[in-house]
Order: structure tokens, then C-alpha cells, then sequence
């Protein structure tokens, strides 16, 4: 993240090690390219998402995400879903976190209708939204949130998607923020 103006410009893809200009469709554009030979292996995974192996084999162990196919490759969803758990394992637990996905009709065990890769793609959209005009407030990000939700299914379903973003873009904020802050301490002479 860079200062601009009144506000932190980010220049990662959420949750990722890839440098990238966060704009709508963004997610999409870098993320469809990755799986264009088939799944992605653990080692390909850490460096994307910054992850040590150990950790994304935790989640597997616990249930939080299910394991790579025979061939040891993680699919686009795996690897979406390992993202949004990134985004927000600093503010929540993992159970929370998963509780979350879940409210927004996301599951380790999707059906295919809605999915970590769809909820990612929204979650980034929404971001890059949220920080169209530098302006961080809350009727921005309610915005930002609905807009990425429009033509989710029903009413319920794109509000309860709606509340998942909001949830997921303040976490990832509070992070930034949280970061920028051990950034200004750290350059502190307390000699």
C-alpha cells in the first residue's frame, strides 16, 4: 500500500503476494490466466498468497478447505477460498471466518452455484470500488457493497452477500491500517 492523497492506495491483489492495480474485474483478469493448464501446486499457492505450506495444510486438517485433487493441484476455487480465509485471519478466528463464507452461501464444499472464487471476485470488485475516489466513508462503502452484490439471487441472498463484503473489505482496511501503523512505529529513533 501507498499514500495518495487522503488515503492508502493498494497495489497488491487482496490477499496475494501479486502486484497489481486493484480495479473492477481485476481478481478475474489475473486469476483466470493461473489456471489455464490445470491446478495449482502448494508450493505455487504459498508464493501467491504469502502462506507457508504448513498453515494451508492446517486448514485441510481442520476442515476449513478440502484437499487438492490426486494430482495434488489446488483448483481456482481452493485457491479463492485460501484468499478470502487470508483477508481475514487477522480480525477472526477460523471458525468465524468460515461461519462468514458460509452466511454468504459459500461453502469448502460448494455446489457450484456460488462459490469462494464468485465471493472473491465480489470481495475485490468491492474493494476497488471503495477506493475509486480516494473517499473512505461508510455511505462509500455501502456503495461499493451493493454494487458487488447486485444480481446475486434473491433479495436475501444479495443482502446477506452484501453484509459478508462489508465485513470482508473493513477487515481488510483495519489490517492496512493496522500495517501502516507498525510501518510509522517502526521508523521511531527510540534511542
Amino acid at each position: 500500500m501507498t499514500k495518495k492523497g487522503s488515503y492508502m492506495l493498494i497495489t497488491k491483489l487482496p490477499g496475494t503476494t501479486i502486484d497489481a492495480r486493484l480495479e473492477r474485474g481485476c481478481a478475474d483478469r489475473i486469476l483466470t490466466p493461473m489456471f489455464c493448464g490445470g491446478g495449482l501446486v502448494l508450493s505455487q499457492v504459498c508464493q501467491i498468497t504469502g502462506l507457508e505450506g504448513y498453515i494451508i495444510q492446517n486448514w485441510i486438517k481442520r476442515k476449513y478447505l478440502t484437499p487438492p485433487d490426486h494430482h495434488k493441484k489446488y483448483s481456482r476455487g481452493q485457491l479463492c477460498r485460501i484468499l478470502n480465509f487470508n483477508v481475514l485471519k487477522d480480525c477472526f478466528t477460523m471458525d468465524q471466518a468460515e461461519a462468514l463464507l458460509e452466511y454468504a452461501g459459500v461453502s469448502a464444499r460448494a455446489d457450484g452455484s456460488f462459490d469462494d472464487s464468485g465471493l472473491y471476485s465480489r470481495f475485490a470488485d468491492a474493494l476497488a470500488a471503495f477506493h475509486t475516489d480516494g473517499a473512505i466513508d461508510p455511505a462509500r462503502l455501502e456503495s461499493a457493497v451493493t454494487e458487488a452484490a447486485a444480481g446475486r439471487g434473491d433479495a436475501s441472498s444479495r443482502r446477506r452477500l452484501a453484509e459478508t463484503l462489508k465485513v470482508m473489505v473493513t477487515a481488510f482496511e483495519s489490517q492496512e491500517i493496522i500495517n501502516k501503523a507498525h510501518e510509522f512505529y517502526n521508523r521511531l529513533d527510540f534511542k
